[in-house]
């Protein structure tokens, strides 16, 4: 009876979320993987387990003071918690279009509200509420929502809080929207070869001195200051075995050691702090995003394309529907990740 509801919730959502635009490439199978062991990273016989899956995408997680996991999802328009047992709810609704969610150590969280832009909306000029930066907690307010000439902020893709009361995020090329409500282009999206990025994930090192941005195969480095100000942009890591075609590095984590963790389509490449790659933890799933959570920050939790329907076959994107099903899978590690 319980697979039935279940079954009978997913085509609801299906429907709901049906729209003029063609179906996109559906995720490959959940596959076996066998972890090699990485010194202070990850042991040998470390396996993962998965979390949480459901029929809606994981995007730009993070974790909260007691270490549960926090991931933005854009098609119900909401930051969700889950717990480790993979007990879920709804933390904040009404985060139109949620791209990601950070938190900083004085625990204000961010969002990034993308508004109506989905292409799958197919709202097209008819989408005319800009999309913003978002501070969730402790009060709700909007930190910035346009230029200092009025144009909007883009489709924002992932962010991540400058503890300073605004927040770095990408949009093809790198910004950092201050608490005053003023945006700051610190790299504008475009041709690298002429200096701009191709940008997705960011996140700051330990101890809040360096940024680190992806773009493509490449992870660049920027300085901060301690008014949150970005310079000296140089390369720090190429992402070595990357399958040919891959889109490149996507979402970011760091450890309490000051190593990297980048998603990719190899699985999790791991970088020490000058950039040394260490080693790379293979995944069930193609994984987007990531995070250490848990109560003592050892699990290293990621968030997959795909998933499985509770009769167990990989999830198929229904014809017209502009949706990818998706999994959180978490394994052990000898690493332990940042507490807020």
């Amino acid at each position: 009876m319980g697979n039935r509801i279940v079954a009978a919730g997913l085509a609801s959502l299906a429907l709901v979320l049906a729209s003029p635009a063609a179906a996109q490439g559906q995720p490959a199978p959940e596959v076996a993987v066998d972890i090699t062991a990485i010194p202070g990273v990850v042991s040998g016989d470390a396996q993962w387990s998965k979390v949480w899956e459901g029929p809606m995408i994981v995007d730009g997680m993070t974790a909260d003071a007691d270490g549960n996991i926090l991931f933005a999802q854009e098609q119900s328009n909401s930051i969700i918690k889950v717990w480790p047992d993979g007990k879920w709810w709804v933390q904040w609704p009404f985060v139109a279009g949620a791209g990601s969610v950070s938190i900083d150590s004085q625990g204000r969280a961010f969002a990034a509200d993308r508004s109506c832009t989905d292409p799958g909306l197919g709202l097209g000029a008819n989408c005319t509420i800009l999309s913003r930066i978002v501070q969730l907690t402790p009060e709700r307010k909007v930190v910035a929502d346009k230029f200092a000439d009025g144009s909007s902020l883009g489709r924002i893709n992932d962010l991540a809080a400058d503890g300073h009361g605004g927040a770095y995020y990408t949009q093809g090329g790198l910004f950092h929207a201050r608490a005053d409500g003023t945006v700051d282009t610190i790299v504008a999206g475009g041709n690298p070869q002429q200096g701009g990025l191709f940008t997705n994930g960011l996140v700051l090192s330990p101890d809040g001195k360096r940024l680190y941005v992806t773009n493509r195969t490449t992870i660049l480095a920027f300085d901060v200051a301690a008014d949150g100000a970005l310079s000296n942009r140089r390369d720090f890591a190429t992402l070595v075995g990357e399958p040919q075609g891959s889109f490149g590095g996507d979402g970011l984590a760091v450890d309490a050691e000051g190593r990297l963790y980048v998603t990719g389509g190899a699985g999790i490449y791991v970088f020490d702090q000058a950039g040394q790659q260490l080693g790379i933890i293979p995944a069930p799933r193609r994984a987007i995003t990531a995070t250490f959570a848990g109560p003592d920050r050892r699990t290293l939790y990621i968030g997959t394309l795909g998933a499985n329907t509770p009769s167990g076959e990989n999830w198929t994107t229904p014809q017209g529907v502009r949706n990818i099903a998706a999994t959180i899978y978490g394994v052990d590690t000898l690493a332990a990740g940042v507490r807020n």
